[in-house]
This record gives structure tokens, sequence and C-alpha cells, in this order.
């Protein structure tokens, strides 16, 4: 009985970890992308994301990780034979960088906060798929255990990652097109007006 209720809580705080983490990086590539905006904008956008950058890492990202790893103690504290498994070791491996990667978000909005960040948007958009891969690799091994189908798996992953890459390159030409039409606009407006 004790393994499921840690298993419950163990996914529930891997739901709550991976929904923190996707959205923590995407405030900072509006935090990045608010240095584009004229002042007052500038400063109120940058202070408010601030603010849910560090509510959201401290009160949702955070707890979300140690409820993730206090379950999985309990998981193995119940099952000790499951440290045996291989894939286990892979994914506890995974893990583990994602570990890292929630302390290198810490560390990149500290930089945000401090005017420090050299990161651009399109850099920030790449950076924020990686919790993905690691999610797909992550629950593919506890799903199939030491079953993995180990080449459709490298083939999965190779191809989110050029789907991804794809998208990011796709949405920075659209976003570049929609730019130029908004400045043409308002050259447009303003010529109108000086008549």
């Amino acid at each position: 009985m004790a393994y499921s209720w840690f298993k419950a809580f163990h996914i529930v705080g891997f739901v709550v970890w991976f929904a923190g983490l996707f959205y923590l990086v995407r405030l900072f590539i509006y935090h990045v992308e608010a240095n584009l905006e004229p002042e007052p904008a500038r400063t109120i956008l940058k202070n408010q994301y601030q603010i849910m950058e560090k509510r959201l890492y401290d009160i949702i990202t955070t707890p979300g990780m140690c409820v993730t790893v206090a379950m999985a103690m309990g998981i193995l504290s119940t099952n000790m034979e499951l440290l045996q498994e291989p894939w286990l070791h892979f994914k506890l491996g995974f893990v583990g960088i994602l570990i890292g990667y929630h302390y290198y978000c810490g560390r990149l909005m500290k930089q945000l906060a401090a005017g420090e960040c050299k990161w651009t948007g399109q850099q920030l958009r790449a950076f924020n798929e990686a919790p993905t891969l690691l999610l797909v690799v992550i629950v593919m091994l506890a799903t199939f255990k030491n079953n993995l189908p180990t080449d459709l798996t490298a083939w999965l992953i190779f191809g989110l990652v050029i789907f991804m890459a794809v998208s990011i390159q796709l949405y920075a030409k659209i976003r570049r097109r929609n730019q130029e039409k908004l400045t043409l606009q308002a050259q447009e407006e303003s010529g109108v007006k000086a008549f």
C-alpha cells in the first residue's frame, strides 16, 4: 500500500515540477524580450517577470522537484530490489541531468534579475526544449523498463530534436516577418500623420 501512495505522489510531483520548468523558461524568454520594449514598459515588464519567476521557482517548481525526489526515495525504500535494475540507473542519470537543469534555471533567474543574462530569446526557446526530451526519455524508461526499444527511442529523440529545431527557426522567421509588417505599418501611419 505504501508503494502506491509513494508512486501516486511521485507522479504528482513530477507533473508539477515539469509544468514549472516549462513555464519558468517561457518567462525567461519574455523577460529577455522585454528589453526590446520602450520605457517605461521595459522596466514594468522586467519587474513583473522577475516577481513571477521567483514565485514560480520557489513556490511551485522547487517543491515539485522535492516531492518527486522524496517520493522516489519512498518507492525505493519499499522495493530495494529496484536498485539492481539497469533501466533505473539510466533513469536516475537523466533525473540527475534534470536536477542540474533545474538549478541552472535558478542561476539564469539570478542573472536576469541582475541584468547580466547574455541569452537571447531564441537561445532560451531552444533551452526550453531540453526538459521535453528528458521527460520523454524518463517516461519511456519508467514504462518499458529493461525492455526499452533503444533503436526506436533513439530515432524518436532524434526526430523530436529536428522537429523542435525547425519549429524554433520557423517561429523566429514568422516573428521577424510580423515585426517588419508592424514597423512598415507604423512608418506608413506616421507618414500619413505628417500630411
